[in-house]
């Protein structure tokens, strides 16, 4: 049984993330300022200023004692957290029981040296993805350790592949992944998650009415 947790994301969110993302990889490529751009600074601008009367005025999730808050909604992380949010990474993932397979293709934004990824958005992608996995399978919990080996400087838009194999022994998840590049390796990565128990997740609030 797939493991999930909180509210599914709103399909214009997902919209505007992936548009963000791109537009993001555009402006860190001019060489210089555009017209563009200050539209659409004002634009966002004023997106900001009605968007702060529509959210809940706590930015609390309503999740376990706070569940009856003025918070805001809790928006599933198990899995495909870059389909949302555009500080994450996007990356495609198949689970095969024990082991997963997938692959990913980082953007300008995630730049750290110059046409290389910058390894914390490595650490993030294989956090995101290991997660993915063990949601998917039905047993997850918190990560508890993630240490990565870099091999070889990850290249930006690129397409790379990543291998994930996990077992579990008593209450944790051991995973050991690897990234890589026309069959180089470039990265390693082992990690440790809890083995939660789903009855003992806290109570997530439902999206409420306008």
């Amino acid at each position: 049984m797939r493991w999930t947790f909180g509210v599914e994301p709103l399909p214009q969110v997902e919209t505007a993330a992936a548009l963000m993302r791109r537009i993001t990889d555009l402006m860190l490529a001019l060489e210089h300022e555009q017209p563009e751009v200050d539209g659409l600074v004002e634009e966002l601008r004023r997106a900001e200023a009605a968007l702060l009367r529509r959210v809940p005025p706590d930015p609390t999730p309503r999740v376990g004692a706070a569940i009856s808050g003025d918070g805001r909604a809790y928006i599933d992380h198990a899995r495909d957290v870059g389909a949302y949010n555009s500080c994450f990474p996007e990356y495609e993932i198949e689970v095969d029981g024990r082991r997963a397979s997938g692959s990913v293709r980082f953007p300008i934004a995630y730049e750290g040296p110059p046409g290389i990824v910058h390894g914390g958005f490595v650490a993030v992608l294989f956090d995101c993805a290991v997660q993915h996995h063990n949601c998917d399978v039905g047993v997850a919990g918190k990560t508890t350790s993630l240490a990565l080996r870099y091999r070889r400087p990850v290249p930006l838009l690129t397409a790379l592949s990543f291998e994930i194999d996990r077992s579990v022994a008593d209450d944790r998840i051991l995973s050991t992944g690897r990234l890589l590049h026309d069959g180089r390796l470039l990265c390693e990565v082992d990690a440790e998650a809890v083995a939660a128990d789903r009855a003992t997740l806290p109570p997530v609030s439902p999206r409420r009415g306008a």
